[in-house]
């Protein structure tokens, strides 16, 4: 697939985990509960991408959607055009 997704948003959003419990984030941008699914990815042939938290923590998840270590953030958010 050679679409990007949506930019969900501009910075990471700190998320209180808690080990082995499953979390759907949202790979396509569109969401409105963002960072995680809300289905609103149906027809554009993105999907959520499961995270299950190795350990109870605080983890920031990307919303730009441009990281390489999906799905949590890696500062691609700072390369983003204004």
């Amino acid at each position: 697939m050679s679409e990007q997704p949506h930019i969900g948003g501009r910075a990471p959003l700190p998320i209180q985990v808690q080990a082995g419990e499953e979390y759907w984030w949202c790979a396509c941008g569109r969401s409105k509960t963002q960072p995680f699914c809300d289905g609103s990815h149906e027809g554009t042939g993105f999907e959520p991408m499961q995270y299950i938290a190795p350990e109870t923590k605080r983890v920031f998840f990307c919303t730009c959607k441009r990281t390489k270590t999906m799905p949590l953030c890696d500062g691609s958010h700072k390369e983003l055009a204004t």
